[in-house]
């Protein structure tokens, strides 16, 4: 059974900055795409950003230049930086973990609250 445990979440003032962590636990394909996403209420969740196991990355627009993702292989974790945050940041951030075998697994994490606001 895959876990994915997230946090680092809470509040911030408008330009600040916070660190996510998503550490996974059970069993995962040694080759995976862990990934942040983010949803608000009435709308799709959408990708903030993504890291394959081999380091290559994918940034939604709004994320470029501000977000850093990262990855400890070992740990099986994923970390999101997030510099200069603006209230329309917020939302909740979900990990997700996706890899493929005999068929594709995906499993996400149960979200961890990000508020920018003054």
């Amino acid at each position: 059974q895959v876990q994915l445990a997230e946090s680092g979440g809470g509040l911030v003032q408008p330009g600040g900055s916070l660190r996510l962590s998503c550490a996974a636990s059970g069993t995962i394909y040694s080759t995976n795409i862990m990934g942040w996403y983010r949803q608000v209420p009435g709308k799709e969740r959408e990708l903030v950003a993504s890291i394959a196991t081999g380091g290559t990355t994918n940034y939604a627009d709004s994320a470029k230049g501000r977000f850093t993702i990262s990855r400890d292989n070992a740990k099986n974790t994923v970390y999101l930086q997030m510099n200069s945050l603006k209230p329309e940041d917020t939302a909740i951030y979900y990990c997700k973990v996706v890899y493929v075998t005999n068929m594709a697994y995906i499993h996400w994490g149960q979200g961890t609250q990000v508020t920018v606001s003054s």
